[in-house]
């Protein structure tokens, strides 16, 4: 088995030319695997190696750094073209207009993004050194490019490594603790190991010992987080019934005011809808949500839609929906992407504007340039959406402070809460109709599940197309509706926890340890350097 493996990692370690870069690619494409829909962690056990071996590979000198960047981006592009196609879907709802953007949205944008695991690589080649550190120094370098790519030029961290390990609930309660980031570390750390299995005798006497003490890491973090959920009950907050509403609407109808009769009637016909036989409808609920921009017009502007919400609604029970917002100011019209919460008369209570906006989804770069280039986002909003002045709770009747996400704002981790009073729930409005039926919903719904552990706050989450489901402070689906089905879902609201060491500390300890780590390979590195050769 050794010597197979140890044969295995040769070949890639002298591999060149094309060769080596159709592994890189292949090994990335795989990795892909491990996260929503297929979750297959244990994947990235097997390619984490084999990007080892390839930086092995990269040799010294200049040309050894542009050998190891290279193949970081091969292995980046073959990650990101995998487990981000469905992007070009969206692309494909209005094809006639953009269409021709295709292969620079199936390929251009993972090109681009696996210029962070080239960086990442990189880095980590100027740590590298023999036997089992240079698992640290790969699991530093890689860290460190993904926490870049979270968060350089607005940021996008999405299928960041850790969310690998968070498909397996008990391990994910290590995020309490450590956050997406530090369950990034623990997944780059123990997964990269079995590349030690074909290290020479010579070189490491105990190739089984990292493996194994990787292996027996995770299971103590499954025990840990098996005996947390043992111990957490899941307790509602009283006197709160929501019901969820999922139109599973076309995206085509989503921006066509013709149809503004029978997307009204849809959602309302629906969202009366009984759902045992004794169930009155919307009668039996407190609170009726909607998804993300759920009108194809302007609510304010449209009093017969918000009389028909007045009929709809009965006494004392609060619709909250997504609506885009249009506001007058100097002459000009800013539109922006909204949560609004309407009471029983149709009157609009408490609003939220979208802070966090989608690049070329919502508005673009240097936008009044590229419009007068002809150019337009997806949204086809002239001028594109303004953001929100700032991210800021929300007040609702009946219903405790909550924090608003609309559409990806929650898949950025420690950036979800306002400042000032913690809200005691997440509720987020997304529209996933863009992507239809692909792997595009369940990555989106899985990094919204990784907040609540990571906050110890329950999510309220309503899709158009899906998935809407309730989920308590520590991960668990408390009340769910599948991805491409209409209809609605009736769930009780649970209690928020204590605020989590990761919700006080945010990402400082794990960036802290990262830097420990780096400094101590730099040095290490620089001592090996100085070292006379014999």
């Amino acid at each position: 088995m050794n010597a197979k493996l140890a044969a295995l990692a040769r070949a890639v370690v002298l591999a060149s030319g094309w060769r080596r870069r159709l592994i890189a690619f292949g090994a990335g494409a795989a990795s892909a695997l491990a996260m929503a829909p297929f979750d297959l962690w244990i994947m990235l056990a097997l390619t984490f190696p084999v990007l080892v071996w390839l930086i092995d590979g990269s040799g010294g000198g200049r040309s050894g750094l542009r050998a190891a960047f290279a193949a970081g981006w091969w292995f980046g592009f073959g990650y990101f073209i995998a487990g981000l196609f469905w992007i070009g879907n969206a692309l494909l709802v209005e094809a006639d207009q953009f269409a021709w953007l295709l292969p620079f949205a199936v390929a251009g944008l993972p090109a681009g993004l696996a210029i962070f695991t080239g960086i990442g690589t990189l880095f980590a080649r100027l740590l590298w050194t023999q036997g089992a550190l240079r698992i640290l120094a790969f699991a530093a370098g890689l860290l460190i490019a993904e926490w870049l790519r979270g968060h350089i030029l607005t940021g996008f961290p999405w299928n960041a490594y850790g969310y690998a390990l968070a498909s397996v609930l008990p391990i994910a309660q290590s995020a309490a603790y450590v956050g997406l980031w530090g369950l990034s570390f623990i997944a780059l750390l123990t997964l990269a190991t079995p590349a030690l299995l074909a290290d020479p005798r010579e070189k490491s006497r105990h190739p089984l010992l990292w493996p194994a003490l990787a292996a027996l890491s995770l299971a103590l973090l499954a025990a840990a987080g098996s005996y947390r959920l043992s111990n957490a009950e899941t307790r509602q907050v009283e006197g709160v019934r929501l019901r969820l509403m999922q139109p599973n609407l076309p995206q085509d109808d989503k921006f066509n005011y013709a149809v503004k009769k029978k997307v009204m009637d849809l959602y309302t016909s629906l969202s009366d809808r009984a759902t045992r036989p004794e169930s009155q409808g919307v009668r039996d609920v407190t609170h009726l949500i909607w998804p993300e921009s759920a009108f194809p017009f302007l609510l304010e502007r449209e009093s017969d839609a918000l009389a028909q919400i007045a009929d709809l609604l009965p006494p004392g029970v609060v619709l909250i929906t997504g609506a885009a917002r249009g506001e007058q100011r100097q002459g000009s019209q800013r539109v922006f992407n909204s949560i609004r919460v309407i009471g029983d008369d149709g009157a609009i209570l408490a609003t939220y504007d979208k802070v966090h906006l989608v690049p070329f989804g919502e508005y673009l770069p240097f936008q009044n340039f590229l419009e007068s280039l002809g150019f337009q986002q997806l949204t086809r909003v002239r001028g594109g959406f303004t953001p929100g002045s700032a991210r800021r709770a929300l007040s609702i009747p009946r219903l405790p402070l909550a924090a608003p996400l609309i559409c990806y704002e929650i898949i950025f981790p420690g950036q979800v809460l306002p400042e000032g009073r913690r809200p005691s729930w997440l509720l987020n409005l997304t529209n996933d109709a863009w992507f239809g039926i692909t792997p595009g919903p369940h990555q989106h719904f899985a990094q919204a599940r990784l907040r609540t552990i990571e906050q110890g706050l329950p999510l309220v989450r309503s899709a158009n197309n899906g998935i809407s489901a309730v989920v308590d402070s520590f991960g668990r689906i408390v009340a769910s509706m599948p991805l491409g089905s209409a209809g609605v879902l009736d769930a009780p609201l649970p209690q928020s926890i204590a605020p989590t060491i990761y919700a006080r500390t945010g990402d400082l300890p794990v960036m802290l340890t990262i830097t420990i780590f780096t400094l101590f390979l730099g040095r290490s590195r620089l001592q090996k350097l100085k070292r006379p050769k014999a």
